[in-house]
């Protein structure tokens, strides 16, 4: 007699850890945006409510996506493919410019950032087409045809977004890394990757102009951001000021409760309540890449590995970006700075990974 199939369940390590990271998200953001929202909107809640309720359709979303067999999804990964390259051409025609970038495409009242889509489908994209090119994965020829796919959305998403731009290129690079782990292979795409990005900051004088502010910010206007970032990390200590009750999101770091929203955690709560948050994206990293070794399926494996690389070199960039390690290139720090489209997207990435962990 055939024993029945023990039902699957969604992966409640991983659940906790969002739990954490969305609750503490929400707190951060209040106590960084209290003052810019109370100011601009007379709300001090204004921009918590908004982060609220794009989680909450964020987290409807990821049970919704969980629930469904991740297999449902690769048939639409051309389709998300192809739109994700109409709307990145949108957004240079007709896009809505914010802070000097354009990056947003209006829908009447609300308003996203296809960037953010543009990320979790060419994860679909890429784990669909290294699974059907696997058997070929070593040859140069194939890799130079998945390159081929790759660098039209980076070089679209790159001309509004650099930092998501270097995103989807190193997502890319991962993915074909875990199918054909070949170090000559890896470092031919490193290279080629570093060409095209030298070529590519070369073609516009503000992106060569951020790399003389990273060198010497304070010889620059624009340097000012980054100062403030780095007076507020400084004044953090090792425990902080106390929380809500940084100085510097008084009106010296612009927007601080968007790309520089470490540096008001570390002036905050100090060296200690930054590990914290960095251990706590530490445990989803681990959660996801646990859930990727143990799926049975190329495929499924090459979805989380896909999220846990967009999420691991969003992290990174951002805190290197706060602590002026790299030039700035206007990257939120993932579920804690303020964006809706953001918070949704990667819920939806979430969601797609408690797919996978339920096979």
């Amino acid at each position: 007699m055939k024993r029945p199939e023990k039902r699957a369940n969604l992966d409640y390590v991983l659940l906790i850890v969002l739990v954490m990271l969305i609750g503490a998200g929400l707190v951060l953001l209040y106590s960084t945006s209290a003052y810019n929202g109370q100011n601009k909107f007379q709300d001090a809640y204004y921009y918590v409510k908004k982060q609220g309720a794009a989680t909450v359709l964020g987290v409807i979303g990821m049970l919704i996506v969980a629930k469904i067999d991740y297999h449902k999804w690769i048939p639409f990964a051309n389709l998300g493919y192809l739109v994700s390259i109409i709307l990145s051409v949108l957004v240079m025609l007709v896009g809505e410019e914010y802070n000097g970038s354009k990056r947003w495409l209006a829908l009447g009242p609300f308003s996203f950032q296809p960037s953010e889509f543009a990320k979790v489908a060419l994860i679909l994209f890429l784990a669909d087409l290294v699974t059907k090119n696997v058997k070929t994965i070593g040859k140069m020829w194939t890799l130079c045809r998945i390159m081929f796919w790759i660098l039209p959305i980076v070089g679209l998403v790159g001309a509004s977004n650099l930092s998501t731009a270097i995103i989807i290129l190193g997502i890319g690079v991962i993915l074909i890394f875990v199918a054909s782990p070949k170090y000559a292979q890896f470092a031919l795409m490193g290279i080629a990757g570093a060409c095209f990005m030298g070529i590519f900051l070369a073609l516009e004088s503000y992106r060569l102009e951020r790399l003389a502010i990273w060198r010497n910010p304070e010889k620059y206007e624009k340097g000012f951001q980054t100062i403030q970032g780095l007076y507020a990390i400084g004044s953090g200590g090792l425990f902080g000021r106390g929380f809500g009750s940084s100085l510097q999101k008084l009106g010296f770091v612009p927007e601080a409760q968007n790309d520089m929203i470490f540096s008001i955690i570390c002036e905050e709560l100090g060296l200690t309540g930054a590990f914290f948050l960095i251990v706590i994206f530490g445990l989803l990293m681990w959660r996801l890449m646990v859930i990727a070794l143990h799926c049975r399926e190329l495929q499924g494996t090459l979805l989380c590995v896909g999220i846990m690389s967009h999420m691991a070199i969003q992290v990174i960039l951002n805190i290197a970006v706060v602590t002026n390690t790299i030039p700035n290139t206007g990257i939120t720090l993932p579920f804690i700075s303020y964006g809706g489209t953001s918070v949704v997207f990667l819920l939806g990435e979430m969601g797609l990974a408690l797919s996978v962990s339920r096979k």
